[in-house]
């Protein structure tokens, strides 16, 4: 992983059939991702397999700078998605200048694949053994395509390490963003994600699909209720709480917070904790005494039990690892 004073190069391979909105995330991300000082940490540079254009999904060209030279000398490869490959999901091998340009990728360097892109990851054999994820439409097709993949379509996204996956659109962005945060802190993370206007944060263990994302216009949400939480979350909250507040009733509460969320509310709730127990570690010098209490686990012990659940490490190790100017080495699962 690189170190908050080294550019990290990032190269996006443009596939044939690109759809440009996923093309376009790791630039968007990773282009706007500066030091304290105002400095680029990544240099992006989007290329294809054969240096030549390519035609997106919505029918314009695509012109690139760069072929498959830029993969030689990337510490990330992304590959976003592509819809005009079908034969992969017969099991077909990748083209040639595709397979000859994957070939060129160092040994080490992380991977990264964006909804659809796991196809081709897949059909290097990149993927064998190891968990992924793809958009959960695909998933069928997928696991036929490629059995010895361990498919979890449930995720928004997959760390496993160098080889990282994401659900469709959107999980892309937070995939990226992810990345960022793993690669530089949530400072640099967050500042990316007000830029993009979008949530600095979703777990990557998050469902991706959530059957009733926009309630009817007449039913009541839960949206008030978890900004309500959000602003206590050093104080003890109950479920017949949360319920009271959104004025429903216990049942009603959770089928609908789960509907809209993907998750139960003490689930989120958990989550937005460790979230700001992150933040308050990364970003000041508070006792991990004081910062379970502020971020609503009570005591240390309870914080520690719930950061090794989650992401496999103590709050102390976590805080070492995210010390302004110390190279990031910590690898968080999608488990």
């Amino acid at each position: 992983m690189p170190s908050s004073r080294s550019v990290h190069r990032v190269a996006v391979l443009a596939l044939e059939g690109v759809p440009p909105f996923e093309l376009g995330i790791p630039s968007r991300v990773f282009g706007n991702a500066l030091d304290d000082e105002g400095r680029p940490l990544y240099e992006v540079t989007v290329c294809t397999a054969d240096g030549q254009p390519v035609t997106s999904d919505a029918g314009f060209q695509v012109a690139v700078t760069a072929g498959p030279e830029a993969l030689d000398g990337a510490d990330t490869v992304i590959i976003p998605p592509t819809h005009a490959m079908a034969e992969l999901a017969q099991g077909a091998p990748l083209p040639p200048d595709l397979a000859a340009a994957i070939a060129r990728i160092r040994p080490g360097t992380r991977l990264v694949s964006i909804c659809t892109g796991s196809y081709v990851l897949a059909a290097a054999g990149m993927l064998d053994g190891r968990p992924a994820t793809t958009h959960w439409q695909s998933a069928l097709e997928f696991r036929r395509a490629f059995p010895r993949v361990q498919l979890d379509e449930d995720v928004l996204f997959v760390d496993d390490g160098d080889i990282l996956t994401s659900a469709g659109v959107a999980a892309g962005v937070d995939l990226c963003l992810y990345l960022v945060r793993q690669d530089h802190g949530s400072a640099a993370a967050n500042r990316v994600a007000r830029l993009c206007v979008v949530p600095p944060w979703r777990d990557g263990g998050q469902a991706q699909y959530i059957d009733r994302p926009v309630p009817e216009p007449t039913v009541a949400t839960t949206t008030a209720t978890r900004a309500w939480a959000q602003e206590r979350l050093d104080q003890p909250i109950s479920l017949g709480e949360l319920a009271a507040h959104a004025r429903m009733s216990l049942r009603t509460f959770t089928r609908r917070f789960r509907d809209e969320v993907g998750m139960t509310p003490v689930q989120w709730l958990t989550a937005q904790r460790l979230e700001l127990a992150r933040q308050l570690l990364e970003t000041t010098d508070l006792s991990v005494d004081l910062v379970a209490h502020r971020a609503g686990f009570g005591s240390a012990n309870s914080l520690r039990q719930h950061m090794r659940a989650a992401i496999g490490v103590s709050p102390v190790a976590y805080r070492r690892t995210f010390q302004p100017g110390r190279p990031n080495s910590l690898l968080v699962t999608h488990s």
